[in-house]
């Protein structure tokens, strides 16, 4: 049986947690900006090329009607990621980046398996590492080639596109949170005048 404290102390710890939903906008807030950066690069760079998108969509991705699917995933992460951001209409957003997410997830990475980067404690992969920094030290400036980070092997599998479409998810279940939010403000805003028209028509 549990002691009288034992059950105290539990019960302490749940009324801690609690008193901690207090400030349960600060998730959905964090992954807000989180996501911001992603989508937001993602789009841009398609803007910024959006010939090449547009080609390697028809081309490898072997989508119909390349130029207009081109320029809407690419609209869709850049104005995805300012509603992000401001938290406007964040469950409705949601959507059309889980889209494009799921469309990245199956198309483009899903044939390299679940890790971005290849795991070094792969045997075959740990091999290919040694080999390659062996020659980049007899034959290049293997120094300066790593001096803004270590050298991996890319492996372009959907570990980031499955985080971000989870992510994504949970935004669209929860919204945006409380205060730090345009849509925290409209949603309080329409339901006080909501209310007192139901008031007023029910008098």
């Amino acid at each position: 049986m549990k002691s009288p404290c034992m059950i105290h102390e539990f019960r302490r710890a749940n009324h801690l947690l609690d008193y901690s939903q207090s400030f349960d906008f600060i998730a959905p807030l964090a992954i807000r900006i989180y996501l911001f950066f992603p989508f937001w690069i993602a789009g841009t760079n398609k803007l910024a090329n959006i010939e090449g998108t547009a080609a390697w969509f028809g081309g490898a991705l072997g989508l119909p009607f390349p130029e207009f699917m081109a320029y809407l995933a690419a609209f869709t992460e850049t104005l995805g990621a300012v509603a992000l951001l401001l938290g406007f209409g964040v469950r409705f957003v949601a959507i059309p980046l889980m889209i494009t997410m799921l469309v990245a997830i199956f198309l483009v990475h899903w044939e390299h398996g679940w890790h971005a980067i290849a795991s070094s404690s792969d045997p075959e992969i740990a091999e290919r590492l040694s080999k390659a920094r062996g020659l980049l030290r007899e034959h290049g400036q293997y120094d300066w080639l790593t001096e803004k980070g270590r050298f991996v092997v890319l492996q372009n599998g959907i570990e980031f596109g499955v985080t971000y479409f989870v992510m994504t998810l949970s935004l669209f279940f929860s919204g945006s949170g409380r205060y730090l939010s345009i849509d925290y403000w409209l949603h309080r805003r329409y339901m006080r005048s909501s209310v007192a028209s139901e008031s007023i028509s029910g008098s």
